[in-house]
C-alpha cells in the first residue's frame, strides 16, 4: 500500500449531520490519510434540507480536508413511513451516479458506514468490484434486525425478501467492523467469513463529550430540579412508552423530577401527545434537535441520564453511541436496555442501573434508587464512568483499533 493511503468513506450521512463518521474522517485525516466521502444531502432528523443545501447542491465541497461527493435525495420530510421508504431507496440509486467518475480515481480502501438503510453501501460494493478495490463495512445497524425493531413486518414474503437483501449486501464485502462479540457471531454465521475479517471495535464518542460544562442559563431554568435527560433520536426503538410509564408512577409517588428530552426524530410528534394525554407536560420538556457539540451543556446539568430500547436480538448484541457519549460524559446513567449494555454499566464502569428493555416498573425503581442517593454519591458514579472511558474506549484508542484493522491484509 502507498505511503499515503487513500480512502473513499461511503454511507448517507455526513457533515453537516452529527453522525460518529464526521470524527472517524478526521482521525483518518488526523493519521495522514487522504479522505473523500460520498454521501447524500443533509437532510436528517428534520426532514429538512440543511441551511444552504437543496436538490440544486451543492455536489463538491471540501470540509477539513476532505473531498466531499454528494448525491441528490429525497428527503425525509414529515418522516412518515413513506417519506422514509423514499428517502431510503434515493440515496442507494442516485449515488451509483457518481461510479463512472470515481471509477479512474485510486483509492486503497472503500470504507462504508452502514447506518440504515443497508442498501447505502450499493455504491461502495460495486466500485470494489469493479476496481478490485478491498472494502471494510462498519455495521451500525444490522439488517434486517434493525428493520424489523422500527418496522411491524408481519408478512412472511417480505420478511424473506427483506432478509436475503440484507444478507447480500453483507457477503459482497471483503471485511467488516461490528460493536460487538454477539454481532460478529453473527455475522459470521451470515457469511461464511472466518472471524479474523470480522473485527469488533466499538463507537468512539468524540473527544469534546469529556469536557465537563456547566450553563448557568440552563441551570437557572430548571430551577435546580432532580433532571433526568435524554438526549438523541427520538424513533420507535427508543421505547419512550418505558419513560412515559416511568415519568408517571415517580410523578405520583411525588418525586420532583424534570424530564429533559434533547434531540429529534421521526416519534416526536407523537411522543408528545403522549406525554400530553398522560397530563405530563409540566415535568417533561422538550428541547428539540441540537448540535453533538452541545450535549456536555446538558451532560452537566443532568443528575441523571438516561435511555431505553424495545425488545430485539439486534440490540441486546450492540452498546449504542448515546451509551458511550454517556459513559465519556462523567454522569450516573439509568438505562432499560437488554443485553451487552448491563455488563458495561453495572459491571465493569460501575456507573448506573439496568433494567430490562420495555420494564417501565424496572426502570422507575433504578431511578429512584439515583434519585435517594446524595450528591456525592452520583459524582462518585460519574467520576468511574469518565475513568473507565478513558481506559478502555477513548477516541484515540478505539479509532487506532478500527484504522489498523482496515488497513492491515
Amino acid at each position: 500500500m502507498a505511503s499515503t493511503p487513500r480512502v473513499l468513506v461511503v454511507g448517507q450521512h455526513f457533515w453537516p449531520e452529527g453522525f460518529r463518521i464526521n470524527d472517524i474522517c478526521d482521525y483518518f485525516v488526523e493519521q495522514g490519510m487522504r479522505v473523500e466521502v460520498l454521501c447524500g444531502l443533509p437532510n436528517y432528523p428534520k426532514g429538512e434540507f440543511f441551511p444552504g443545501y437543496s436538490l440544486r447542491g451543492p455536489y463538491k465541497q471540501e470540509h477539513r480536508g476532505i473531498r466531499i461527493h454528494r448525491a441528490p435525495e429525497i428527503k425525509r420530510g414529515n418522516n412518515s413511513n413513506l417519506r422514509i421508504f423514499l428517502n431510503y431507496m434515493s440515496f442507494p440509486v442516485t449515488s451509483l451516479l457518481h461510479l463512472p467518475r470515481l471509477l479512474f480515481r485510486r483509492f486503497d480502501r472503500i470504507f462504508i458506514y452502514q447506518l440504515s438503510p443497508v442498501m447505502m453501501a450499493w455504491a461502495g460494493i460495486a466500485l470494489g468490484r469493479l476496481t478490485r478495490t478491498t472494502t471494510v463495512m462498519y455495521v451500525l445497524d444490522l439488517w434486517p434486525e434493525n428493520l424489523f425493531s422500527v418496522l411491524d413486518v408481519k408478512t412472511p414474503w417480505l420478511r424473506k425478501l427483506a432478509t436475503r437483501v440484507s444478507h447480500w449486501h453483507y457477503r459482497r464485502v471483503d471485511k467488516i467492523v461490528v460493536l460487538s462479540e454477539l454481532m460478529r457471531d453473527r455475522l459470521a454465521e451470515i457469511t461464511g467469513k472466518p472471524k479474523d475479517e470480522i473485527e469488533v471495535v466499538p463507537q468512539a464518542a468524540e473527544k469534546f463529550y469529556e469536557e465537563t460544562v456547566l450553563s448557568p442559563e440552563l441551570e437557572e431554568s430548571l430551577g435546580g430540579k432532580f433532571t433526568a435527560v435524554f438526549t438523541g433520536n427520538i424513533s420507535p426503538a427508543q421505547s419512550f412508552g418505558t419513560i412515559i410509564d416511568a415519568a408517571e408512577q415517580l410523578e405520583a409517588e411525588g418525586l420532583d423530577i424534570t424530564w429533559l428530552i434533547v434531540g429529534d426524530g421521526m416519534s416526536r410528534s407523537e411522543v408528545e401527545e403522549q406525554v400530553r394525554a398522560r397530563g405530563l407536560e409540566h415535568v417533561f420538556r422538550f428541547e428539540g434537535y441540537h448540535p453533538a457539540t452541545e450535549m456536555p451543556k446538558y451532560f452537566g446539568s443532568a443528575a441523571v441520564l438516561i435511555g431505553c430500547l424495545v425488545k430485539s436480538d439486534l440490540l441486546e448484541a450492540t452498546v449504542p453511541a448515546k451509551v458511550l457519549s454517556y459513559v465519556a460524559g462523567g454522569r450516573p446513567m439509568v438505562l432499560a436496555m437488554d443485553g451487552e449494555v448491563k455488563h458495561l454499566v453495572e459491571d465493569e464502569a460501575r456507573c448506573g442501573f439496568v433494567g430490562p428493555a420495555g420494564d417501565s416498573a424496572a426502570f422507575a425503581a433504578n431511578l429512584r434508587a439515583v434519585y435517594e442517593l446524595s450528591e456525592a454519591d452520583r459524582q462518585a458514579m460519574g467520576e468511574r464512568a469518565r475513568e473507565y472511558h478513558f481506559e478502555h474506549l477513548e477516541r484515540n484508542k478505539v479509532l487506532a483499533r478500527l484504522s489498523r484493522f482496515m488497513l492491515g491484509g
